[in-house]
């Protein structure tokens, strides 16, 4: 597990250093640097996959869209390197770039761990960013020639159709099995996904399809208990399309791995923005490190209940850092108690149903 991540020189960040846990809730006003600290995450993790390339780029991989190195070198760096820092329990590692002057697209890797973690190397499995723009309802999907056994959903949710369709009848971990078939219910990845789904979002049937001779897959719903012809994702909305990728990717995460996911809440009703809140603390609790940047207090309170009913993650394995305003340099760090209440609550922090509600109160 990656304990830390220390920035040097990076985009609004000189010199900081960010404590990490199994689950690390990213929040606060826009601009103030939450993607970015994903986005070293994520420059450290595509130096790890190429370990012979001397470059990294700062668009296109993992949907980056970084300019040029001199639209990320900090203003008032003294030299013209980039350090991102991730800590471990037992060894530090060290990715160092340097950013090369006059306009270029990518930087230059100066130094690279000799040892990677898995985390850092691996996918399908032990790794799953995805980031805001995930893709809304489509006909057809995408498909990739990746390993079938590292297949991921892509930074986009692009190949959830073929990773569905290719992994539907393998068995998940019993832990991230949904409570309501714990006991009985059938552990395969398709009837998890509409499980997890069905209480999410809406009660719903699942039929992903890879289709042969075509480099395209498909989704398809159903009603439960109706016999009639399968929905187009169009005509379901938003909150599958965007939901459905952080389902499959986290049922078929592994222990050990690392789950990088934007806005979880997007286009879900508030009562899924808690529930995919849950979701994701219990995949945090079964060992997989899970990052989330979000706007939404119901997937904060989702992670709140998840701490309080005791059973789903302990509150020392969360962690909330608040991006409060442009010019502060350290975001604020706020704990979880053992009944889910916050250890702070600064100004600015969720506090706008308050703010309106008093506005209100006082106009009549």
């Amino acid at each position: 597990m990656i304990t830390g991540i220390g920035i040097q020189n990076f985009k609004r960040f000189r010199d900081i250093t960010v404590p990490l846990r199994a689950l690390t809730v990213l929040t606060g006003l826009n601009g103030t640097g939450k993607s970015t600290l994903i986005q070293a995450i994520l420059l450290a993790r595509q130096a790890a996959e190429a370990s012979d390339s001397k470059i990294v780029a700062l668009n296109g991989v993992y949907g980056l869209a970084l300019g040029e190195s001199e639209d990320i070198l900090h203003p008032d760096a003294e030299e013209q390197i980039i350090n991102i820092r991730l800590e471990q329990q037992s060894q530090i590692l060290d990715f160092k770039f340097r950013a090369p002057e006059g306009r270029s697209l990518n930087l230059g890797v100066e130094e690279r761990p000799d040892v990677l973690p898995d985390m850092l190397t691996a996918s399908g499995e032990q790794f799953c960013y995805l980031n805001a723009e995930r893709l809304g309802p489509r006909d057809q999907l995408g498909v990739t020639a990746e390993d079938i056994d590292r297949l991921g959903v892509g930074e986009q949710g692009q190949y959830t159709a073929q990773v569905l369709a290719a992994h539907e009848s393998k068995a998940i971990d019993p832990r991230m099995i949904h409570p309501s078939t714990e006991a009985h219910g059938v552990k395969l990845l398709r009837t998890q996904v509409e499980m997890w789904a069905s209480d999410i979002i809406r009660p719903i049937e699942i039929v992903a399809t890879w289709l042969p001779g075509v480099s395209a897959s498909t989704i398809r719903f159903r009603e439960p208990g109706l016999s009639g012809a399968e929905i187009r994702p169009g005509n379901t909305g938003f909150g599958f399309s965007y939901a459905l990728p952080i389902i499959v990717a986290g049922l078929r995460m592994k222990s050990g791995g690392l789950f990088l996911v934007e806005n979880p809440e997007a286009h879900l009703h508030p009562a899924g923005q808690s529930k995919i809140g849950g979701f994701l603390a219990r995949l945090a609790a079964n060992n997989v490190q899970v990052v989330i940047e979000t706007h939404s207090d119901h997937i904060l309170n989702g992670i709140r209940l998840a701490v309080a009913n005791g059973n789903t993650i302990q509150s020392d394995e969360v962690v909330v850092h608040f991006f409060g305003t442009t010019a502060a340099e350290e975001p604020t760090r706020i704990d979880l108690r053992p009944r889910g209440s916050l250890s702070s609550w600064p100004l600015g922090f969720f506090d706008q149903i308050e703010q309106d509600l008093g506005r209100l109160a006082r106009a009549r």
